[in-house]
Formats: C-alpha cells, structure tokens, sequence
C-alpha cells in the first residue's frame, strides 16, 4: 500500500472539511427552523434556501473521497486477463481518458459559470454559479487525481500490476 501524495493529502483534508462544513450547517439550520416551527409556529424563510445551495457540495466532496478511497464501481475482468505489462499500458491510458473527460467536464462546466450566474436564489438572492462552483471544483480534482493514478499505473512495476481488483485499488491509493 503506497503513502498518499501531498497532492492526495490536500484534497482529502479539503473535501472533509467541506463535508463536515456543509453537514454541519445544513443539519444546524433544519434542526433550528423544525424547533422554531414547532415551538412558535413560523420558520425561516432563507432556511431552505441555504440547505439547497449547500447539499451539491457536500455530494461533490462525498464523490472525490470516495475516488481517493478507490470506492468507485469499477470492472476488471477483462484487464485480468492481459499480461503484467499490457494492464500497465492499458490502466495507464484508462486513467488518462477519465483524466480527459473529467477536465472537459470541467471546460463545460466553467463555460456554463457566466450563464448561470444571472439566476438568483429567491431569498437570499444569491448566484446560481454557487451550485456549478462546486461541481467545477469537484471535476477538476478529480481530474488531477486520475492524472495522479495514470501516473502511478505508468510507474508501477509490470510485476505489482495485480489481476486482483481490491489490491488494485490499494496499489492506486491509500
């Protein structure tokens, strides 16, 4: 099991803090507006607003640990049956394509920024692009880290190139 880069290390500390920031928020506000409810009949009326805004980033931060973790489906069974260093090559280009297609998922989503900025929340009166923010900034660690992955597949030794999915998993993370 190789030691997670700076780089993993970054990103990891950054997506908990924004989960458990966004959890706890989201669950402090529902918690304060479903008492107040309760205890005098009015709620809050942004106290919807802001879980809404909220939830895309803790979602965003969820999917990128969870790709550092390895804890994505993935399908091997054709890979298993290549040589050593065929599954190399063909998990290097893999990590490469998935690299590719989540930095153009990125140049889409930047795209749509100025778009969706103009649309307001209807309380708080805030940018849509709050929303699309997140998922830019998810895309593009996930971008840098499958770049990270298609870098160790390329370095890896033919031999420690496993047909075996979970030591797979552990070779290409923490």
């Amino acid at each position: 099991m190789q030691n997670p880069t700076a780089i993993e290390r970054g990103v990891a500390g950054l997506c908990r803090a924004v989960l458990w920031l966004s959890f706890t928020v989201i669950f402090l506000i529902l918690v304060a507006n479903t008492v107040l409810r309760y205890a005098t009949g009015a709620s809050l009326q942004w106290a919807s607003e802001v879980p809404e805004l909220l939830f895309p980033w803790l979602v965003v931060s969820g999917v990128v640990l969870g790709a550092l973790q390895g804890a994505h489906i993935t399908t091997t069974f054709l890979v298993e049956t290549l040589p050593a260093r065929a599954r190399r090559v063909v998990a290097t280009l893999c990590w490469l394509v998935v690299a590719g297609l989540y930095a153009t998922l990125s140049v889409a989503t930047w795209r749509m920024l100025e778009i969706v900025h103009d649309e307001k929340s209807p309380i708080l009166q805030l940018p849509g692009s709050i929303t699309y923010a997140c998922v830019l900034g998810g895309m593009v660690l996930l971008a840098v880290l499958a770049l990270g992955d298609a870098w160790r597949a390329w370095r890896a030794v033919p031999g420690e190139v496993s047909s075996d999915p979970e030591a797979q998993v552990r070779a290409a993370h923490w």
